[in-house]
């Protein structure tokens, strides 16, 4: 295949990509741009495979074969509960990736100049970080918590010495060729080590962000690779995932009132201890569905505040049912998406756009926010520190100064919870004690099903 030809399928696949990208800015064109960009990476392969015939068809047949049957098990066995969890495996995975490349590439003797040296180097320190703190993201997601109870005595001036001790290496890699594969390779025992002392420090309720991090990061190292290689396409489509991730992890930070720095360098908590849990639940009110039932047909306007319970719950369906119920009954119904509720970027819209939610109805916390207080009744389905007033009121408290939904501000709250346990910040929410809320405790599909056969009934 002609040099010509080849940066022309490159050149026809950066541009599916950057339009598959722009797809995945709208809900109504996600899907689209999804497909897209799967197109865009297939001509990729199929361009860089018939112009490398020299590597051998059957091991890359091989080796296509194996990677597509286990995508496809992941994608029918991964419940869009677990699609958090995933994103951060397919991170690592794709920093380890350019590790290996990298390393073999410069095993072979392929890597000669100065360019590509430095884009060795880099490729190891950025990809190796990607992976191993992709695996404690993962395991925090999944909440083993024993990970949680990993303490690094003076971190940060143990992450300082890794990244000297990293940069060391990469010197002696672009400078000494009699021990550059083993400082490679230092390097990448020395980024895995930092991956895992910066990410295992870092709270859980600001692994949205980490995630987001992450993902850029295999950009990055991605990006650096396709230097390695002298690959167009590669370079393109790292840089992209790169640029987007950065423009992502800074929207997630401004919507959880946090810098970057504050995330990577500090723990989701802090302050004064949290308020006492049985004292800000002393006034807590149940409801029964039949109750909110009957507080749904006299409402005019009713907000559904959706988070991970709701995820958990499998609930998006009967949710949407009971959206359909009360539209039928000329009740206005939307749903205020706060950008980190669930646990990655976008996920409750995920979930809503699978139920056959209209787009239309879902409400971005900034506009949904200076209505609340004409709404005749909030339904806090599974969600708890993205409507935790202390996020305004106490500056002590971890989530202070954290833009929430103005919940609180409806004429009634119904929050559907198994029970009054806290959210990922661990701190306790006097949502649920205030006068115009009560509890529905319950398995939150359960709950809306009980409430959806008591409007109907009624």
């Amino acid at each position: 295949m002609s040099p010509n030809l080849v940066e022309l399928g490159y050149l026809i696949s950066a541009v599916l990509f950057i339009l598959g990208l722009k797809g995945l800015t709208r809900p109504r064109t996600a899907v689209q741009g999804n497909l897209l960009g799967a197109l865009g990476m297939f001509v990729a392969v199929v361009v860089t495979v018939l112009a490398r015939t020299d590597l051998g068809l059957m091991p890359i047949a091989i080796g296509i074969a194996i990677g597509g049957v286990i995508g496809a098990a992941f994608a029918i066995r991964v419940q869009m509960t677990g699609m958090p969890e995933m994103v951060a495996l397919f991170n690592g995975f794709g920093g380890a990736a350019s590790v290996l490349v990298a390393g073999a590439t410069l095993a072979i003797g392929q890597t000669t100049s100065d360019n590509e040296l430095i884009a060795t180097a880099a490729t190891g320190l950025i990809g190796a970080i990607t992976f191993s703190g992709s695996l404690i993201a993962w395991g925090k997601l999944k909440e083993i918590r024993a990970l949680d109870k990993i303490e690094i005595p003076a971190h940060h001036l143990v992450n300082a010495l890794l990244v000297l001790a990293c940069l060391g290496m990469s010197w002696v890699v672009v400078s000494d060729p009699e021990y550059r594969n083993l400082a490679y390779w230092v390097v990448v025992a020395g980024a895995l080590l930092l991956g895992i002392s910066l990410v295992v420090q870092i709270g859980g309720a600001d692994m949205p962000v980490v995630i987001a991090l992450l993902n850029s990061y295999s950009g990055i190292a991605a990006a650096a690779t396709g230097f390695v290689l002298s690959n167009t396409v590669l370079i393109i489509a790292g840089s992209l995932v790169g640029a987007s991730g950065l423009i992502l992890t800074r929207l997630m930070c401004v919507a959880m009132n946090r810098s970057l720095a504050n995330v990577l360098f500090g723990k989701m908590g802090g302050g004064k201890a949290a308020p006492d849990a049985d004292e800000v639940y002393v006034n807590v009110k149940s409801t029964s569905p039949e109750e909110v039932a009957m507080l749904l047909e006299v409402a005019s306007r009713v907000v559904i505040v959706p988070g991970y319970g709701m995820a958990v719950a499998q609930a998006q369906h009967v949710v949407s049912d009971l959206r359909k119920a009360l539209v039928e009954r000329q009740i206005q119904v939307e749903f205020a998406i706060h950008p980190v509720a669930g646990r990655m970027p976008g996920h409750m819209n995920v979930l809503l756009a699978e139920a056959d939610v209209p787009y239309e109805s879902l409400v971005e916390m900034d506009h949904i926010n200076p209505t609340m207080d004409t709404v005749d009744v909030t339904i806090v389905l599974g969600a708890n520190d993205v409507v935790n007033p202390l996020a305004r009121t106490d500056p002590d408290s971890p989530i202070a100064g954290m833009p929430i939904i103005d919940a609180d501000k409806s004429r009634m709250v119904v929050v559907i919870k198994r029970s009054l346990s806290p959210g990922f910040a661990g701190i306790p929410n006097p949502l649920f004690a205030m006068d115009n809320s009560m509890m529905l405790y319950g398995d939150g599909r359960k709950a809306v099903q009980d409430i959806l056969k008591a409007l109907n009934e009624g």
